[in-house]
């Protein structure tokens, strides 16, 4: 299992819309290699689900349970999306701040590559963002 980093304007589309809605699209990925990144998204992987603009922070844990296909939203046709559900929240909710300023976690596309919306999390990262969202990984 892989694991991911996915950003939401919380305006546009926030965690409690996705836990509301349980299980829906991942759409509206207008960047290449945000794209690549969900054509590399297999059943099963997760991702943190990411609040961008003004309160950059993780709140919660998705499932990806279905893989790349045409994202409907393109009227070009040149993008795809995938389907996740709300697994569960962060109890503490980390910030980028957090993230910015621990050396363990400096490495990520969330610090060097700030406005891409779909990147990768290794595993070592991951198990420590749950730790620090009071979460078991």
């Amino acid at each position: 299992m892989a694991h991911w980093l996915v950003k939401s304007e919380p305006g546009a589309w926030s965690w409690d819309d996705q836990v509301r809605d349980g299980t829906t699209f991942w759409s509206g990925v207008r960047n290449y290699q945000a794209s690549n990144n969900l054509k590399a998204m297999k059943i099963g992987d997760r991702a943190f689900f990411y609040h961008s603009v003004n309160e950059k922070q993780i709140v919660g844990i998705v499932e990806v349970v279905k893989e790349y296909y045409p994202d409907h939203t393109d009227e070009a046709g040149r993008f795809g999306m995938v389907d996740v559900k709300a697994l569960k929240p962060l109890k503490t909710p980390v910030t980028l701040e957090q993230v910015k300023n621990d050396p363990r976690l400096n490495h990520l596309a969330l610090v060097k590559q700030s406005r891409l919306s779909v990147m990768p999390v290794d595993d070592a990262a991951w198990a420590l963002i749950c730790e620090l969202g009071g979460i078991t990984a």
